[in-house]
């Protein structure tokens, strides 16, 4: 089964839409770019796109590539009293301390689930890429409890939040990272979770019959976004998302019910 998570995003947009209408008031949705990078712009297009339709203003704050964490900090606490929620969009240019801007934002204000200085049990919300993971499991007809979930990467976008969610539903979750574990893992593996961000790697021979394989890697290859499994990894799995039009469009949608559950929860 291949799942499209533009359908599913879709559908998930026309009950957010209805929410955020009962609110009856507007609602901004802050966001800070740093430097020019034409694959971050195609991002941050969906998410201005996203917002849009749900009628909520987005605020955006474009600073140039030699920014200072200094910068980006005043930027990010600026927009912390003038809208709603903000996103850092990652990633920052080498010279600012990413740790130090995502610890910038409040919680309240956390959308992407980001601020490292929060443990995991006590953000108000989950980061978007994992619960984009558990919905597209979960459409393909997929329960985490009791199964063997292997997630490949260990970065703070995908590998870690997905590996932390899927563990608290019950799974059994290892991490394969360039300094722990082994692909062969994936041969045994229930659920897959991509996230190394190295295009086409993942070959049929190197997964389990039946695997609901969850391609969260992008990448650049050829002018062309691409996932972490070769296409041809959807005639042995269960569930297949794509890349693009799996993941990325359900973490957009995922976005806007984090705005919402921290506007309910302040």
């Amino acid at each position: 089964m291949i799942l499209s998570g533009k359908e599913i995003a879709e559908s998930m947009y026309a009950e957010l839409s209805q929410k955020y209408s009962a609110l009856g008031r507007e609602v901004k949705l802050g966001i800070v770019v740093v430097g020019e990078n034409p694959v971050i712009e195609s991002f941050v297009k969906i998410k201005v796109r996203s917002a849009e339709r749900l009628g909520i203003k987005m605020v955006r704050i474009d600073l140039p590539d030699t920014s200072t964490t200094e910068n980006v900090i005043t930027t990010i606490q600026k927009l912390v009293n003038e809208t709603d929620s903000v996103i850092a969009q990652l990633p920052m240019p080498k010279q600012v301390d990413t740790n130090a801007v995502l610890s910038s934002i409040p919680a309240s204000h956390d959308v992407d689930a980001l601020n490292p200085s929060i443990s995991d049990d006590d953000r108000p919300v989950f980061a978007p890429v994992a619960l984009a993971v558990v919905e597209l499991l979960k459409r393909g007809g997929v329960d985490p409890k009791g199964k063997k979930a292997v997630v490949i990467g260990g970065g703070r976008l995908v590998g870690a939040p997905s590996a932390h969610l899927l563990k608290r539903l019950g799974a059994s979750v290892s991490m394969v990272t360039l300094e722990q574990g082994s692909l062969d893992e994936l041969k045994e593996a229930d659920i897959g979770v991509l996230g190394a961000g190295n295009p086409g790697f993942i070959k049929p021979d190197m997964i389990k019959e039946g695997i609901a394989l969850i391609d969260a890697g992008t990448s650049e290859s050829a002018g062309k976004i691409r996932g972490d499994a070769d296409p041809v990894c959807a005639d042995k799995a269960s569930v297949f998302t794509p890349v693009p039009g799996g993941v990325g469009p359900v973490a957009v949608a995922k976005i806007f019910e984090n705005l919402l559950t921290l506007l309910q929860k302040r």
